[in-house]
């Protein structure tokens, strides 16, 4: 049980958009963005090489292994995990916890490992998470291979994280329809959820 201490600190919102990877998290956010350049963005932090056309901040916060490292002894993060070819990936506590004491709305997206983490140190009055559901899985791979070829070893990998994900779905607060070529009515969606419970 949360401490009522810890519960009180916070005035703000943080709402996760959860879902596998190609469910249409990212756009739904840049949506969102648009609509909403008050709300706070938090940028992941990665190990992973920044490509040519990145640029740091941005999409990405990129660290050294040894610096992101030295982030998950100090507690640095929220969640963390290591993903695609052994690279870490994580969300700054200081980011968004500072943001909720302020009582700003906070959208992150996450995939349902960072979301059962977040939870357990986000008080549950804090936080509303959405899982944005696709057709189907073939409908997923679909979109996964519109933004490039993927080894097939990589796409068993993926649809069989997207399996994990959408299995545990119902432990999110929300459910929200995420239907190819629909993504405006999706994000309508969501940000309906997101201004009630603001």
């Amino acid at each position: 049980m949360q401490d009522s201490a810890v519960e009180s600190q916070y005035k703000g919102r943080l709402v996760l958009i959860v879902g596998p990877s190609g469910s249409g998290k990212g756009t739904v956010i840049s949506i969102l963005k648009k609509r909403h350049p008050d709300w706070i963005y938090p940028i992941s932090y990665t190990t992973r090489k920044r490509r040519p056309t990145e640029v740091d901040g941005e999409v990405y916060h990129f660290l050294s292994r040894e610096d992101f490292e030295k982030g998950i002894e100090d507690g640095d993060f929220l969640e963390y995990a290591i993903v695609h070819s052994n690279n870490y990936y994580g969300t700054s506590k200081k980011d968004i916890l500072n943001a909720l004491e302020q009582g700003k709305i906070v959208v992150r997206e996450i995939d349902i490992q960072g979301f059962e983490s977040i939870k357990e140190v986000v008080p549950a009055e804090n936080l509303t998470s959405i899982f944005l559901m696709v057709d189907s899985l073939d409908d997923l791979i679909g979109r996964i291979l519109k933004r490039g070829k993927l080894p097939e070893e990589e796409i068993k990998r993926r649809m069989q994280s997207a399996q994990n994900e959408i299995a545990k779905k119902d432990k999110c607060d929300f459910v929200v329809p995420s239907v190819t070529g629909q993504v405006e009515q999706c994000a309508d969606q969501v940000e309906k959820l997101i201004l009630e419970r603001a």
